[in-house]
């Protein structure tokens, strides 16, 4: 059995160092064949929100220590968002494709329900929107639901603006104008949210080098937008000669050899989890590379599912998105005052506002 509470800081990853977390729960129904881990880093700014992974983990270990990760980083997440809501996700462990039913979706959302709002779950790698409908119909804290059901739908919309949004400020920041007109951008997978995030660039004027392993969705791109240039694949990317590099396909994009020979000055992607372990940022700041921290510019998913919970509006969860402007901006002039990468300035500008916020929780409302 997974000792949750032993765990040293060997055991997990470095991001996570000795982190706390507020709650973990291990969700087990045999009939269905449901075994999930629900964990909660805190609620200092409301209740955890966060999507549930379905992935087949080859140990209960392993979904233990993404679960952990995961969770944290939404709680920092959320906080840069300016949303009034903690940190949390869930993961389920198995094959989607094999193990995923109505019964095993069911009794997961009676899990989610039994917290009795300290969490509220959302799509993530392996659910999706329709999977969400079926676990509220056992649970009132769900997101990320599908439009006739009043949810938000896909939530790559304003995922991809965020981020847009994120490349206004490093503009603003570097070149003294927010656009990217007339710079070379490189976005590394053109799936649901590089292709809007392309589609956004072109809008503003830039000039987009695209690349991704399914041929499929560059040919999607290039049918939409012929002017837009290929490249073989990400090592073709990274050795590019772009303005700004932008991943948005799988975590890990930058590791030490990747920011050795990186050319592009700027990385600003939609990707999560981008730095391939803790020391990256430093690499990047050395070299001159100005980084827009992952978890702040790709927050426009969360604000959109986010707004569910108050009855969807698709204008007013535009409105939060664009906001991801000046918290970019705000981070890069944190990181000039303090003398520290973008990354760590984005950590404490996000640590900040639990404390504050979270302190005023203990002021007695009365009953």
């Amino acid at each position: 059995m997974t000792d949750v509470f032993g765990l040293s800081h060997k055991d997990v990853s470095p991001s996570i160092g000795q982190a706390r977390h507020e709650q973990v729960v291990f969700c087990s129904d045999d009939r269905s064949g449901l075994h999930a881990i629900i964990a909660i880093y805190n609620t200092a700014l409301g209740p955890g929100l966060g999507g549930t992974r379905f992935y087949p983990y080859e140990s209960e270990q392993a979904a233990l220590e993404d679960v952990l990760n995961l969770s944290r980083a939404m709680a920092y997440k959320n906080a840069l968002a300016g949303l009034d809501l903690g940190g949390g996700k869930a993961v389920i462990i198995g094959d989607p494709a094999k193990d995923k039913s109505e019964a095993l979706l069911r009794a997961y959302g009676r899990f989610i329900q039994s917290l009795g709002g300290r969490y509220f779950t959302a799509c993530d790698v392996g659910t999706y929107s329709e999977d969400m409908d079926i676990v509220a119909r056992e649970s009132q804290f769900v997101t990320g639901r599908t439009v006739p059901n009043g949810g938000a739908g896909d939530s790559s919309i304003l995922t991809a603006y965020g981020v847009f949004q994120g490349m206004r400020a490093v503009g603003a920041y570097t070149y003294g104008a927010s656009t990217l007109r007339g710079r070379r951008v490189g976005v590394e997978g053109v799936g649901k949210v590089g292709h809007r995030l392309v589609e956004h660039l072109l809008e503003d004027g830039a000039e987009v080098v695209v690349c991704d392993v399914s041929e499929q969705a560059v040919e999607r791109v290039r049918r939409a937008h012929p002017e837009v240039e290929v490249v073989a694949d990400a090592a073709a990317m990274k050795a590019a000669d772009i303005d700004v590099y932008s991943p948005c396909a799988l975590g890990g994009a930058l590791d030490d050899d990747t920011v050795a020979g990186l050319r592009a000055k700027i990385v600003c992607g939609g990707a999560n989890n981008q730095l391939a372990h803790p020391g990256v940022e430093k690499q990047l700041a050395e070299r001159g590379i100005l980084y827009a921290p992952d978890y702040v510019v790709n927050s426009g998913g969360v604000i959109q599912v986010a707004d569910e919970i108050q009855g969807f509006n698709m204008e007013r969860a535009r409105v939060k998105a664009t906001q991801i402007f000046d918290t970019t901006l705000k981070i890069f002039s944190i990181a000039d005052e303090e003398g520290v990468p973008p990354a760590a300035a984005a950590d404490r500008l996000a640590e900040r506002r639990m404390s504050e916020v979270g302190r005023l929780r203990g002021i007695w409302l009365g009953r």
